[in-house]
């Protein structure tokens, strides 16, 4: 009797279980984690700073609510691939490599975004890069292709 059963979206239950590919999850999720707060900071830091148009522009703002939205879009993506789910997994593949180079462009573009939000954004994109990184990973990758 083979006892590798197959999870219920199509990845093995002994390839979720890998402790490399348990690894590489509990990595993610904690990278997607700290971008999320991070960036729901941010958003919270813009709501009380918006009266200081030197330091809160409408594009700061707008800027913070779509990177938030987006890290919590992540949290929900990291969460469901660490299941095996295979479509969350390339959800994740897509947007942590989409938003790293939405996140270049804004920190290269001078004069659009004030230095303390290019700051946050390269401190984004270094966790960011982190996850590009493991989720595009042999572990990983093998682990959803042989599902």
């Amino acid at each position: 009797m083979n006892t590798r059963r197959a999870h219920p979206v199509g990845v093995s239950e002994e390839n979720l279980s890998h402790p490399r590919t348990r690894q590489a999850f509990r990595s993610t999720k904690r990278l997607v984690g700290c971008y999320a707060g991070l960036s729901v900071l941010t958003l919270v830091a813009v709501i009380l700073l918006r009266n200081h148009p030197d330091m809160v522009t409408d594009a700061v703002g707008v800027r913070a609510i779509i990177v938030a939205a987006t890290s919590l879009l992540m949290v929900s993506f990291a969460a469901r691939t660490a299941r095996g789910h295979s479509r969350s997994y390339l959800r994740l593949r897509l947007a942590s490599g989409i938003m790293v180079v939405a996140i270049a462009v804004i920190v290269a573009l001078p004069g659009a975004f004030p230095v303390w939000l290019r700051v946050e954004q390269g401190v984004c994109g270094a966790l960011l890069i982190g996850v590009v990184m493991i989720v595009n990973g042999k572990q990983l990758r093998s682990a959803f292709a042989s599902g």
